[in-house]
């Protein structure tokens, strides 16, 4: 497989994970990770990093419960490793206790290993989401 074939792969794989995301459906997202999936979110209050698939839906699973959310993938930068992906997205989608809108700006760089994804380093602005979850 080329390098070009590897990233097409990659890419499409994190659009699938995004669809699952976007239905709210963690266990579809998580079918696209290795067992050993790192995500972290050093943006959060505190900074998250969670380890494995089982961490990652106990933390996941509750925050698609509170925002209902679309991701689409605006910008994507190929690095020389074809198995990174540095990508821009944005969410569209409100939040579920509190009614009001959510929109968010995000990069995320992503690492992906024998066709799954490995790690995920997701940076998002805390203060929109923090004033979306306050009721009014």
């Amino acid at each position: 497989m080329t390098d070009e074939e590897r990233r097409r792969r990659n890419l499409q794989l994190v659009e699938r994970s995004f669809a699952a995301v976007s239905r709210g459906d963690v266990g579809g997202q998580l079918e696209h990770c290795t067992d050993d999936m790192v995500l972290e979110l050093p943006y959060a209050d505190p900074p998250v990093r969670l380890e494995g698939k089982e961490a990652i839906r106990a933390h996941v699973g509750p925050a698609l419960e509170t925002f209902s959310f679309r991701l689409e993938i605006t910008r994507v930068i190929e690095c020389v490793d074809p198995d990174t992906l540095v990508l821009e997205y944005t969410s569209q989608g409100r939040v579920v206790p509190t009614g009001k809108s959510y929109a968010n700006s995000y990069i995320g760089v992503v690492e992906f290993r024998d066709g799954l994804i490995c790690h995920q380093r997701e940076y998002y602005n805390p203060a929109v989401a923090a004033r979306a979850l306050q009721p009014d």
